[in-house]
């Protein structure tokens, strides 16, 4: 019998080698890179489920902002339920799925090139059926993934989606040079205090703006599977659109407060809800500059680029939660390491 965590804990661990092994091979992604720029899109599509589901918004705002292309998330029952058959001549449209084993988005995402997109699935198993029915195909190269909660798979997927913008864009990568180390620093963290304060709470909202929202969206989704929390995400302008109104003294928030555009964005947020009395976990480059409770640093890295290093610290807070409440994230009640939907 092994013994709880330990699956999620060593792939938690093994990810900095992971992030250099992928920036190591940046030519392979600026190979497919080149095909797309040889066929420009006028816009982008990306198809994905769960945890591929955040990392694929975070390639929403890559696209959006560093191409200048409008891009939006798909929603795959509109062709697997529905049969629509949308004209997708001259669009991209980018599958993410670690396992490459979802039937809707292979279906998705055949329909897409027979309806004429150019097709790129990005993935942990490029022999899945996804990567093979793909045009192009991104490896992420994270190896096995044991634990059913994604730890490695999701850091590698955003780092793999940024390469490939960046490419696309013309890039170097040289943003991504140090991420190996930078990744080591940011597992090194201290994150028992968090573990400590917040053991016992029964329901949080975590919340980010700009390319730290799908931090959010990811922090909350490990929060509820390893340690059974009532996490809901909400990007910072919702949050104080209503849901604020729900936050008290009994409210965990848990905020991703990066240096940049979207951590600047987030302060008068952060102003709102410490004014309610919530108590506030601030994590990331700018954790120091705001209101809160207890502060994890992140290092310092281009925007762009915080969530692959945000979201490790955060693994390491899902871990030891759920592991001081009694349970074992390496067996989530009533989850497979693979969904299929359709």
């Amino acid at each position: 019998m092994s013994n709880p965590g330990q699956h999620m804990a060593a792939e938690i661990a093994e990810q900095p080698a992971v992030l250099g092994g992928l920036v190591a091979r940046r030519g392979e992604i600026a190979d497919v890179a080149a095909a797309i720029s040889r066929r420009p899109p006028r816009f982008a599509l990306l198809a994905a489920r769960g945890s591929s589901d955040h990392a694929a918004l975070y390639a929403k705002y890559l696209i959006e902002v560093l191409l200048g292309l409008p891009a939006g998330l798909v929603s795959p029952s509109t062709v697997t339920l529905y049969g629509a058959r949308p004209d997708l001549r001259d669009v991209l449209l980018v599958s993410v799925s670690q396992s490459g084993g979802s039937p809707d988005l292979l279906e998705f995402t055949q329909t897409a090139r027979k309806q004429g997109a150019l097709t790129v699935a990005v993935t942990n198993t490029p022999a899945s059926p996804l990567g093979g029915a793909a045009e192009l195909a991104v490896d992420i190269g994270a190896g096995t993934e044991t634990a059913v909660a994604a730890t490695k798979t999701y850091s590698a997927t955003l780092l793999a989606l940024y390469l490939l913008i960046d490419a696309v864009r013309g890039g170097d990568s040289s943003a991504a040079a140090e991420i190996e180390p930078l990744a080591r620093q940011a597992l090194e963290v201290d994150v028992q205090r968090a573990v400590d304060r917040y053991r016992f709470v029964d329901r949080i909202i975590t919340t980010g703006r700009g390319y730290s929202y799908a931090t959010a969206l990811e922090s909350a989704l490990k929060l509820a599977e390893t340690s059974y929390l009532a996490a809901r995400a909400y990007s910072g302008a919702d949050l104080l659109h209503g849901p604020v109104a729900a936050v008290d003294e009994e409210t965990a928030v848990l905020a991703i407060t990066g240096a940049g555009r979207g951590g600047a964005a987030l302060r008068d947020v952060l102003t709102a809800v410490a004014e309610r009395g919530a108590d506030v976990l601030a994590l990331g480059s700018s954790a120091g500059e705001v209101p809160a409770a207890v502060r994890i640093p992140v290092p310092s890295v281009a925007e762009e680029l915080a969530p692959v290093l945000e979201v490790l610290p955060v693994q390491r807070i899902a871990l030891g939660l759920a592991l001081a409440r009694g349970f074992d994230p390496d067996r989530p009640r009533g989850l497979n390491k693979v969904t299929r939907t359709r």
